[in-house]
């Protein structure tokens, strides 16, 4: 069964299994690079080598303080990330941005309602499930 988990970038998952390697190799224990990179796919509980690099290759990374920029309820941004916390089974986080400039979240032209902090719930590719009433998601983050 594959666990959905916050699965580090492909170049660290490569260091894991280098040092996984020789860890193992100075037990007398030798394997090829190929073989540790499998062995870790196991222990992250995926079938292969290949499918921990694609989830991992297609999650964005992000972490408190990154710069990102994206539209939130329709509106372009550019923001700082103040909050990130993992919901559920993984599959979902909450980001809290702080805005570089307020964002008005009103389309309407007599009346106004800025917001300069925000808080929604993301997927691994950067939308949120949530959608404004024509469609598009209600917030999308993406890396300066």
């Amino acid at each position: 069964m594959t666990r959905v988990q916050n699965i580090a970038p492909i170049a660290e998952l490569k260091e894991q299994a280098k040092r996984l390697r020789k860890r193992l190799r100075d037990t007398d224990v030798h394997l090829s690079h190929g073989e540790a990179l499998e062995l870790l796919a196991h222990q992250h509980g995926v079938r292969d080598w290949n499918t921990l690099h694609a989830m991992s290759g297609n999650r964005m990374q992000l972490r408190v303080g990154d710069r990102v920029e994206g539209r939130y309820l329709g509106q372009p941004f550019t923001a700082e990330i103040r909050g990130l916390t993992m919901m559920g089974d993984g599959s979902h986080r909450r980001v809290t941005l702080q805005f570089d400039k307020a964002v008005d979240v009103v389309r309407f032209n007599s009346f106004s309602a800025f917001r300069q902090r925000v808080t929604g719930e993301i997927g691994w590719d950067g939308r949120s499930a949530r959608q404004t009433s024509d469609g598009e998601p209600q917030l999308v983050v993406r890396p300066v």
